[in-house]
């Protein structure tokens, strides 16, 4: 009877471990993630640095997100298009704003041509003025590598008279626009991925820091991440603290900022900058 029992209770063994060999393999090389609508499972892009941001080092005070870890310096920026119309770049900066990522430019999602953002200059030059240090992005609507192309070259020759200017990375914004007419709403992740590599790559070849933008959905499902690994990455996550699971320099985290010295609301960003570790005796 003992050993009925004996055989019984291996039996019981063998099949929980089974079972847990059996879960453990349904998630090998996933992460669990936070999608931005959902936490899934998804893929885990290869060679992809990770973030090591920590919930618990991130706080708020009123709107404002705050971080107190030890590993970063923060310093608190905005972007801004025309939708912000004029803006008094001296009120920014006394509202304690260190840095603005400024749209330089847009293509249409129907028609597809390329235009200057109205306030482009305007807001270069009195945030210059101003004191805050400036990175620039363009709203693209590429279909494709080609386009891409044409979309940095426009950046570059725009850029040119404000080179000396701009001391923080220069960033591919793409985004879907689900709207009737829209030319991109269907781009395929290949078509997407091939955009943000060939413009980063020619944005890198004249001498800035290239910086791809994405939301969560965006980064996790529409981009091979792999392929855009060696650059910067802007994410949008507008939550309690920047959970992407891939090491980024700017966290968007309110869309619905207040700022004096701007009548509209505006996105408000963290960026990180990372401290060094003290050097040992023996480095020295």
């Amino acid at each position: 009877m003992k050993r009925i029992k004996f055989i019984i209770f291996l039996i019981i063994i063998t099949v929980m471990l089974m079972a847990l060999s059996a879960c453990t393999d349904e998630h090998e090389g996933m992460v669990f993630v936070n999608t931005g609508h959902e936490k899934e499972w998804i893929p885990e892009a290869k060679g992809v640095p990770k973030s090591d941001f920590k919930k618990s080092e991130f706080y708020y005070e009123g709107n404002i997100a705050k971080y107190k870890g030890e590993g970063y310096i923060t310093k608190l920026g905005i972007d801004v298009s025309e939708h912000q119309r004029e803006i008094d770049w001296e009120k920014v900066k006394a509202d304690g704003i260190e840095f603005a990522l400024i749209r330089c430019g847009y293509r249409g999602y129907t028609k597809g041509n390329i235009m200057v953002d109205e306030f482009f200059e305007d807001n270069i030059k009195n945030a210059r003025k101003a004191g805050l240090k400036i990175g620039i992005y363009f709203f693209s609507q590429a279909t494709g590598a080609v386009e891409a192309a044409e979309e940095a070259q426009f950046v570059i020759n725009l850029l040119k008279p404000y080179k000396q200017d701009i001391s923080l990375p220069v960033a591919y914004d793409w985004e879907p626009m689900r709207l009737e007419g829209s030319r991109s709403a269907h781009i395929n992740k290949e078509n997407l991925t091939a955009s943000a590599l060939v413009f980063s790559e020619i944005i890198k070849d004249a001498g800035y820091t290239p910086m791809v933008y994405m939301f969560r959905p965006l980064g996790y499902k529409y981009y091979d991440l792999e392929r855009v690994k060696d650059f910067d990455y802007w994410i949008g996550a507008i939550d309690e603290w920047p959970d992407f699971y891939y090491k980024h320099i700017i966290w968007q985290f309110s869309m619905t900022g207040t700022v004096d010295g701007i009548e509209t609301e505006v996105d408000l960003n963290l960026m990180f900058e990372e401290i060094a570790p003290p050097e040992s005796p023996e480095s020295k």
